[in-house]
């Protein structure tokens, strides 16, 4: 927040008023919401509108969490909050554009608007100036140089010449550098896609700066629990939690159904997936709001409302399932041969129905499949990548943010904008190299957008 003085003066804190008159508050507000800070998203302004109305009336309790939710985002009454935490999420985005608002064009303002931490209450005060800091007495002043001796100042002025220019040239120097550096970071947070416009082409097409974007991560847990009792799991097993409840009445030993129990309660996400989220969240500029959620943690509604990334395939990320109707390239688990498999529901001349992975000590080639679709209610898009394993699910995500691959991907479908499309990728490693991509099969779909 703006910079307020240290504790004030009683005489100062006397001259100021104890309680700012409600049309100047209410006054405020509005000023603050209708601020640039607040010009590209509408559900921020509204955010603020809301608790800064409840702050007007006196007495007025403290405006809740589950409230806010319900009225501002449209959220149930009786929402979960533990699942969504959409209000806690705007709340510190909101903080922080008010913080911009008094440190730019609200710099002038007598009255000060803060929204403390663990609270959704607005609270005022008033600004009150520093008072200038008098002059120590000890202080005592520089002698001129113009009443030295000409011969001793043009002996000095002689002596500093030498250094003076290097030293001038070297700072100047030093602050373009620096300079630079910070232009370089910032233009990184706010353009994540310089020099990069296929990428950024396709990235400003699925980003809204009024949508969040969920970054959805593999429940790897639930993938082992699959190994162990050798049967699949339905996204409403998933849900409901039956994957579990069902093991007594499966054909297994007591240890096994221990082992499975163990497993289901840790957190376990793949390296490749983790690296997956970080080549996305490098294309999620400054602003943008987005959340880093769990498979299991993740609710149907928030993916009907808002943009979506699902990491990995139906075996770790059940939610896939909701897309299977409309996918052509679907990255499934063969349970009967045990490995996982890139089926192709309907083949192309010169295509294959399955993919799987093969490879020995030299090399190694797998597949994975990306999907760019609508998201169930069509007010946001969906990215799917899914990989025969994490590695192949990372060079997905890595073909998603490379110029070079999305611009021939561009060239290939002969569009002018990206439509909504799957795309096949063989992975393929040799001796030890990093993996490299490449496009065997596709599909568009321009009818759904």
């Amino acid at each position: 927040m703006n910079s307020i003085t240290n504790n004030p003066t009683p005489e100062s804190a006397a001259a100021a008023p104890a309680e700012p008159a409600v049309a100047e508050r209410w006054a405020l507000v509005q000023r603050i919401a209708a601020s640039e800070h607040f010009s590209r998203s509408a559900r921020l302004r509204d955010f603020l509108l809301y608790v800064g109305k409840h702050s007007l009336k006196s007495g007025s309790p403290e405006v809740h969490e589950q409230e806010i939710g319900a009225k501002v985002f449209g959220r149930s009454p009786n929402y979960d909050r533990s699942q969504d935490n959409i209000v806690r999420v705007n709340a510190s985005e909101l903080r922080k554009r008010i913080d911009a608002y008094f440190a730019a064009t609200g710099a002038d303002e007598p009255l000060i608007l803060d929204i403390p931490r663990g609270s959704y209450m607005p609270v005022y005060r008033y600004r009150i100036a520093e008072a200038a800091e008098p002059a120590s007495a000890a202080e005592q002043p520089q002698p001129d140089p113009v009443q030295e001796s000409r011969e001793t100042f043009s002996a000095r002025i002689r002596g500093w010449s030498r250094f003076l220019w290097p030293a001038l040239c070297l700072a100047l120097a030093v602050c373009c550098a620096v300079q630079y550096r910070q232009n370089h970071t910032l233009r990184a947070l706010f353009e994540p896609w310089t020099d990069k416009p296929a990428v950024a082409e396709f990235w400003k097409d699925f980003l809204d700066t009024n949508l969040q974007t969920d970054i959805v991560l593999p429940d790897d847990s639930t993938s082992v629990v699959e190994d162990i009792t050798g049967t699949p799991t339905s996204l409403g097993e998933y849900l409901s939690r039956d994957m579990i409840r069902r093991l007594p009445s499966l054909p297994l030993s007591e240890d096994r159904r221990q082992d499975a129990l163990q497993v289901f309660s840790h957190n376990l996400v793949t390296f490749g997936a983790v690296r997956a989220a970080q080549q996305v969240l490098g294309q999620i500029p400054q602003g943008f709001p987005h959340e880093l959620v769990w498979s299991r943690f993740y609710t149907g509604d928030a993916l009907k409302r808002n943009n979506v990334i699902l990491i990995g395939g139906q075996k770790s990320v059940p939610w896939d399932h909701l897309f299977d109707e409309q996918l052509n390239f679907i990255t499934d688990y063969d349970h009967v041969h045990g490995h996982t498999v890139v089926r192709n529901r309907g083949p192309k001349p010169g295509e294959q129905p399955n993919y799987t992975s093969v490879g020995d000590a030299d090399s190694f080639v797998t597949y994975s499949a990306i999907a760019y679709l609508p998201n169930p209610s069509r007010t946001g898009h969906v990215i799917i990548l899914a990989g025969a394993d994490s590695d192949a699910t990372a060079a997905a995500a890595e073909f998603l943010t490379s110029e070079d691959q999305m611009e021939r991907l561009k060239a290939t479908f002969h569009v002018q904008r990206f439509p909504y499309f799957e795309v096949l990728l063989k992975v393929s490693s040799v001796s030890g190299t990093s993996f490299r991509s490449e496009p065997i099969a596709y599909r568009t779909y321009p009818g759904l957008r």
